[in-house]
């Protein structure tokens, strides 16, 4: 499920505790998450307005995603989809408990957080995917790919909106501003019983 906490035996955490802070998310996932936020936006936008630049757009909030993945193969520990994303069974468990006000703190994403990530992904890829089927001869005007595209659209809404009432939950839950160290970088630092 995760490795339990001890701050006082980790030197790597010592200095920040001491400050009461750690820092979770480097500047990478920062912007990286930040840029998607408004390719996203960017994308609704040009759906009705300014059209000739939804394409653009659209690939450009694919390199992200693309970069991400990336990032989360080789960058630091809290970056890494090693550290958060996590079995079904796990990932379930850890959604009963949080449900019933009873979930273990994560230093990083918590289990729903790594499902939510791979969710979002996929989405955009999928919207990608489904945007370039419908530029190419064969599938230009296609109906089908068009009922598709736009159904994801929807489900990346969807999608969102649950990202961020699950964001609202936790932060009040671990009495934590989720959306500040998403911001600055930094979460409070790790007690007895927290999961890195």
């Amino acid at each position: 499920m995760g490795r339990r906490l001890n701050p006082g035996a980790d030197p790597a955490l010592s200095d920040d505790a001491a400050i009461g802070t750690v820092r979770v998310w480097d500047p990478a996932v920062r912007v990286l998450h930040w840029t998607l936020v408004v390719g996203v936006a960017l994308g609704w936008a040009t759906t009705e307005w300014f059209g000739d630049w939804h394409k653009p757009v659209g690939y450009a909030a694919l390199a992200v995603v693309v970069v991400r993945i990336a990032w989360g193969l080789i960058g630091p520990p809290h970056a890494r989809f090693a550290s958060f994303v996590r079995s079904p069974a796990v990932t379930v468990r850890y959604a009963r408990l949080a449900l019933s006000g009873h979930a273990p703190r994560y230093v990083g994403h918590n289990p729903l957080g790594g499902v939510m990530v791979i969710a979002l992904f996929s989405c955009i890829g999928a919207l990608a995917l489904t945007g370039w089927l419908y530029t190419t001869d064969r599938f230009w005007g296609d109906e089908t790919v068009e009922s598709i595209h736009g159904a994801l659209a929807w489900t990346l809404v969807v999608l969102i909106a649950l990202h961020v009432i699950g964001v609202i939950f936790a932060s009040a839950h671990q009495r934590e501003n989720l959306i500040g160290a998403m911001l600055h970088g930094r979460k409070r630092a790790p007690r007895d019983g927290d999961i890195a």
